[in-house]
């Protein structure tokens, strides 16, 4: 694989990353509503498992975030070693 190739893959999954975040957050987000919801409910099954629940999924949320950071340091790392910028100008240039 070239090095503009890999670069774009890189930053794909950097994005796909910060969208599974995203993701995360919400489902903690809707988690939290429904604990709160159920606060007058008292239902107890849910008194029981939601608690898991949101911390199984703040847990992953933690290593996505981990993850991510991780790998934008390495993608940016890559980008700045392999010039990448410059590669994607020549690139447009050839192009047109």
């Amino acid at each position: 694989m070239d090095k503009l190739k890999k670069a774009e893959l890189m930053e794909k999954i950097v994005h796909e990353l910060e969208d599974l975040r995203n993701s995360q957050q919400a489902v903690i987000q809707k988690l939290g509503k429904i604990e709160v919801d159920n606060i007058d409910l008292g239902n107890k099954r849910l008194e029981k498992d939601l608690p898991e629940m949101h911390q199984r999924v703040a847990d992953n949320l933690d290593n996505i975030a981990s993850i991510l950071a991780d790998f934008a340091n390495e993608t940016d790392d890559f980008n700045s070693k392999n010039n990448i910028q410059a590669l994607k100008e020549q690139e447009a240039i050839n192009n047109i």
